[in-house]
């Protein structure tokens, strides 16, 4: 069963950095999709950024310039989160799933979270300003 585990989280200064890591034991599709999303209280949960099956990087407009998502060859996934701000603060969730082959390989969007199956169990990032 392959269950996603997020570490990394914490409370932070507006400006401050954190780094996620994520690490999807018992997965071992080799053309995955992969991804950050998150969830601030009273809101619907977000795509931040995502890797798909050609490595290729997604990230949410909210976001550019300031985080950077990366996998390494085992498969752990990370969010190099930059210049934080208040309203970064949300649950941050690491998803994976299988790419969907019709031809091509292909992931959800950012925007359609719902389609991973495979989601840990998140962590939570506060930043004050």
């Amino acid at each position: 069963q392959v269950r996603p585990v997020e570490s990394g989280g914490g409370s932070v200064q507006s400006g401050g950095s954190l780094r996620l890591s994520c690490v999807a034991s018992g997965y071992t599709v080799s053309r995955s999709c992969l991804g950050w999303f998150r969830q601030a209280p009273g809101k619907e949960r977000e795509g931040v950024a995502s890797i798909d099956a050609y490595r290729r990087t997604s990230y949410a407009d909210s976001v550019k310039g300031r985080f950077t998502i990366s996998q390494d060859n085992a498969k752990n996934l990370y969010l190099q989160m930059n210049s934080l701000e208040p309203e970064d603060t949300a649950v941050y969730y690491c998803a994976a799933d299988a790419a969907a082959y019709n031809g091509v390989y292909s992931c959800p969007t950012l925007r359609d979270y719902h389609e991973y199956n495979y989601w840990g169990q998140g962590t939570q990032v506060t930043v004050s300003s």
